[in-house]
């Protein structure tokens, strides 16, 4: 790697040209970094975006974990084209950028019990930070909603929920979502199939 650095006409910006070639690829990029700490913290978040960005390994390295979030590191190299230390290095470095969030088991829900997917729009009625905060609070503690989603349109919100079976999401309907005091309305669309569902 080589580096040069030059002082920016701000006293508190300065800036280092970064040209850097590895095993994979190569890259050239110009890092400011501040004095002030917030300030650093962006440019630096920026910082492992940019780099990581179009790096052809990285994606490969990211659609074998998506596919097998446990696979061994020596496989997942020899998959790659990449030694095991310099992929280990590499899954490391996603996930200290923040690009890998965590791992997860997939569930199968008919074998857990929850066969029923239903996509619910909840329209709210008051249009206030503080209703929107009342309301996802009250979601933090409901099983049932596996995802919610502030969005565009004709309602506030989008909510994946799973149930057993329609007479239990009847129920929650019900007793459950509609006994929110900052619901207005409810629109239900139920999942008959998916032919593409990545999670899976």
């Amino acid at each position: 790697m080589e580096e040069t650095s030059a002082n920016s006409a701000n006293a508190d910006i300065s800036s280092i040209f970064i040209y850097s070639c590895s095993e994979d690829n190569c890259y050239a990029i110009i890092f400011l970094f501040s004095r002030n700490f917030r300030a650093n913290s962006v440019l630096n978040d920026l910082f492992w975006q940019l780099t990581m960005k179009k790096d052809r390994i990285n994606d490969r390295i990211l659609q074998e974990l998506k596919i097998n979030g446990r696979i061994a590191n020596a496989e997942l190299a020899d998959h790659v084209g990449l030694s095991p230390s310099a992929c280990l290095r590499r899954v490391q470095e996603l996930e200290k950028a923040g690009v890998i969030k965590g791992y997860r088991a997939v569930i199968n829900n008919q074998a857990f019990g929850l066969g029923f997917v239903a996509y619910v729009g909840v329209g709210l009625n008051e249009h206030s930070t503080k209703s929107q905060r009342a309301f996802e609070h009250a979601l933090e503690f409901i099983n049932e909603v596996k995802e919610c989603h502030n969005v565009t349109g004709a309602f506030e919100y989008l909510l994946r929920v799973e149930t057993a079976d329609i007479k239990s999401y009847k129920a929650f309907h019900a007793d459950v979502l509609g006994a929110i005091p900052q619901v207005r309305t409810i629109t239900s669309h139920i999942v008959m199939d998916s032919p593409k569902d990545e999670r899976a």
